[in-house]
């Protein structure tokens, strides 16, 4: 399967904000109605402003001809305007609260959506893909900041039109001063522009080389406070060292961000002054003008007030497009990772054309990605309809990876896996599943209700009380399930209040039952089910298996040989290879390594 494609690197030109179309589709299909609030309340805070200006112009021009004058009309008038600048600040505040109500109702339903589209593309990866620290760390990246960015990038291109109409009005007003007023006013703002969007390239490439170390203060914060982990990390000492590697990689992190911050600042200030500057300049030419008597002390206060406010205006829309580049590179974390390609599951067959003939793997090969050497190599076997199989060996030996071949989580490299004489890859894939019941030897201590711990082996079932008891008394866990406070309603783990943990071996009974789910299965599979049980009861579920399963092929994985032998059949792997194959008795006939291991293994309990 391939990784995921590579995170750019600040995409420049039109190239930089080629993500703004998709961000903006995405917030529309979130809400509608929200997105044209945003739009008309946008426009709306946008033109206000120059109209408070220009009667703020008005105001002073008439409180200017009351004082020389002293006619009343002219007082009425100044009050008159005094009152419509009240209405129009008014309504700019209200489109302002307008606009912060509505973002932060689309935030809430974006971030939840943008969130669910990474898990939903999650859904589609399959096992190799989770082995794949690229993928890993594509969906970290797109994890950390996507769910934010879009609603970002849409205000950001909101607010870069509302301050683009705010700009055109001003601009208007200013002309009639002079061009050249526009002209400082522009040239002004670029070098802040510039240097801002250079150093958000630099703050994202720092972000995407961040993903591994990111993951691994995750895990060390895992490690350090998960119930599961706290009993080796007190008792081998691991505490102390653990911190000391997560302090070592936010020193790392932040000395980064720091010199990024330091320098960003520094830049920041000096053009900053250079923006100071060229408005006082305009301040001093205007004050002239107007003590020249070429333009009116209304006017002073007009072009001084739109100088300032064009000068933001000019400076929010440049970094507007600033943070809207910046924005679309975080989004291509996002875009990468569900672009990623996915192995496909197109198969649509519900039966094979030998219904009957059971499994078969033929001359199979299987190479991990990124390994030097097959982990299974030219296996060939026939599991009938009725068979009990047991797969024994060495750790490593391939005993896992059969099974997860078996069950669909892998694809051969080379050869195939028959179901009923048809490839698994032509099987639709929910059939499949269902006709498999698995345990597997790392299998999932679920935080969820007892009944639901059991009752996940079937989805579709999940819910219903009376197949959680019966697969609870086939795998053997009712008589642990029913001692509990609230039975199969109580909380297991610790994670949530009131939860009731178990030992190990209770929930490896738990995790038996759920492989009983599946009512339709007829292909169980028990890679190590018993491990964490004494040897009793692992008896007793053996010989209730064997009973329950009597028309179902089995297979089973065990390190136990008195559990082995009860097998119709056992295959002896070593490196990938079946080495010995046969009922117990051939094989400590042959006197191979069969025969040596079963040997050892009894001699330990004599």
């Amino acid at each position: 399967m391939a990784g995921p494609p590579e995170s750019p690197d600040a995409p420049r030109g039109a190239k930089a904000l080629r993500y703004t179309g998709s961000a903006l589709r995405l917030v529309w299909g979130t809400s509608r109605a929200l997105s044209l609030w945003l739009g008309v309340l946008s426009l709306v805070a946008g033109v206000l402003p120059a109209g408070i200006a220009y009667v703020g112009k008005r105001i002073v021009d008439a409180v200017v001809r009351a004082a020389e004058t002293g006619a009343e009309a002219d007082q009425v008038a100044a009050l008159g305007w005094v009152a419509v600048e009240l209405g129009l600040v008014l309504a700019v505040a209200a489109a302002q609260r307008g606009l912060d109500t509505a973002q932060q109702l689309l935030r809430a339903q974006l971030g939840q959506r943008v969130n669910e589209m990474i898990l939903e593309k999650a859904l589609t990866l399959g096992l190799p893909a989770f082995e794949d620290s690229e993928i890993y760390d594509a969906m970290t990246r797109a994890r950390r900041e996507a769910s934010r960015r879009p609603l970002s990038l849409v205000m950001r291109t909101f607010r870069f039109g509302q301050q683009l109409v705010s700009l055109v009005a001003y601009g208007g007003l200013l002309v009639q001063l002079s061009p050249w007023a526009v002209v400082v006013l522009a040239v002004a703002a670029v070098p802040a522009f510039l240097v801002e969007t250079r150093f958000s390239r630099e703050a994202f490439r720092l972000f995407s080389w961040r993903a591994p170390e990111s993951r691994k203060q995750t895990y060390l914060e895992v490690m350090l406070a998960r119930e599961d982990y706290v009993k080796e990390v007190k008792l081998f000492d691991l505490g102390p060292l653990f911190l000391k590697r997560y302090r070592a990689i936010f020193t790392k992190v932040y000395g980064e961000d720091r010199a990024l911050q330091l320098r960003r600042g520094a830049w920041g200030f000096a053009l900053g002054a250079l923006s100071s500057l060229a408005f006082y300049g305009a301040y001093a030419w205007i004050a002239v003008e107007t003590i020249g008597g070429r333009i009116t002390l209304g006017d002073m206060t007009m072009y001084l007030l739109v100088f300032k406010q064009g000068q933001a205006a000019l400076a929010a829309i440049l970094s507007a497009i600033g943070g809207m580049v910046e924005d679309n590179l975080y989004l291509s974390n996002l875009y990468a990772f569900l672009a990623t390609e996915v192995q496909g599951e197109d198969g649509t067959a519900t039966e094979g054309p030998l219904p009957g003939d059971g499994i078969r793997f033929e001359d199979v090969a299987f190479r991990y990605p990124g390994a030097e050497r097959d982990a299974v190599k030219g296996l060939t076997l026939h599991v009938r309809p009725g068979h009990k199989l047991a797969l024994v060996g060495e750790n490593g030996a391939g005993k896992t990876t059969l099974i997860k071949l078996l069950t669909g989580l892998y694809r051969p490299t080379r050869g195939r896996v028959l179901l009923d004489g048809l490839p698994l890859d032509e099987w639709h894939p929910q059939v499949l599943r269902d006709r498999v019941g698995v345990i597997f030897q790392d299998f999932v201590r679920y935080q969820l209700a007892a009944g639901e711990n059991v009752g996940v082996g079937d989805v579709s079932a999940i819910d219903d009380e009376g197949r959680w008891r019966a697969a609870s008394e086939k795998g053997m866990a009712d008589e642990v399930l029913e001692q509990l406070p609230q039975g199969y309603r109580t909380q297991l783990g610790r994670w949530f209040k009131g939860g009731q943990e178990l030992s190990l071996g209770q929930w490896q009974k738990v995790a038996l039952a759920r492989a009983f789910m599946r009512e339709r299965a007829d292909i169980l599979v028990l890679d190590e089910p018993t491990a964490s049980m004494d040897a009793g009861a692992e008896a007793r579920i053996f010989e209730r298996f064997k009973a329950l399963a009597a028309d179902r092929m089995a297979i089973l994985i065990s390190h136990r040989f008195s559990t082995v032998r009860m097998a119709d059949e056992i295959v002896v792997l070593a490196d990938g290879r079946i080495v010995e194959q046969g009922s117990h008795e051939s094989l400590m006939d042959l006197g191979g390594r069969y025969a040596r291991l079963f040997e050892l293994q009894a001699e330990g309990y004599r």
